[in-house]
């Protein structure tokens, strides 16, 4: 009987981590972190809102670094912290290529944000091959890493703003080409985040 649990959990063991495998890893935010034109994150902000974008090693779910996004978000303004294809800034492409990527294979992204239970809103937002954004929130009620799954059915439409290139079909086109963190008013403070995937269906 004991040999048969013993063998039962190993078998649980080995299927779970075969299982966390599957997930593709598309950003880790391991390299060098800049903004501009030569940067590796696209990132902004108007209308009164703020946000500075750094490497943080103290705070960090794995690997050397996390992203560190300090910021201040009004009523009326917006924040924008981008990676991904076809961006302004040139070294922001994922650890992938949107084409090369088999998305019929995943269900949802997911990213390790740490949380301070600020209960801040942060939007995770996604522009598709149409040019169209999509969004999924989230809300800091929580302390610590924690993984954040946004699965591709329980994303909205932005209706508020879509860039002038969007095809506005309601539709998520792949390749999904960027994901975007925004952190929404009022709120203000420091956010972590780390570890983006694609999560086997």
């Amino acid at each position: 009987m004991k040999r048969m649990i013993l063998a039962v959990v190993l078998f649980l063991s080995v299927t779970g981590i075969c299982l966390a495998a599957e997930n593709l890893l598309i950003d880790d935010f391991e390299v060098a972190v800049s903004g501009g034109l030569e940067g590796t994150v696209d990132f902004g902000a108007g209308n009164g809102s703020s946000v500075n974008v750094t490497a943080a090693t103290d705070i960090k779910n794995t690997g050397k670094q996390s992203l560190k996004v300090d910021y201040d978000a009004v009523p009326g303004g917006y924040i924008y912290v981008a990676k991904g294809k076809g961006l302004d800034a040139k070294n922001t492409e994922w650890l992938v290529k949107p084409e090369d990527i088999k998305w019929e294979d995943y269900k949802a992204f997911s990213f390790y944000m740490y949380g301070t239970d600020s209960k801040a809103r942060i939007a995770f937002d996604i522009k598709d091959n149409g040019d169209e954004l999509w969004r999924f929130v989230v809300e800091d009620n929580f302390n610590g890493w924690k993984q954040i799954v946004c699965d591709f059915d329980k994303f909205l439409v932005r209706d508020d703003w879509q860039p002038n290139s969007s095809d506005k079909n309601a539709k998520i086109d792949f390749p999904i080409k960027i994901f975007q963190l925004e952190p929404l008013p009022a709120s203000k403070g420091t956010l972590y985040f780390d570890t983006v995937e694609l999560v086997k269906k």
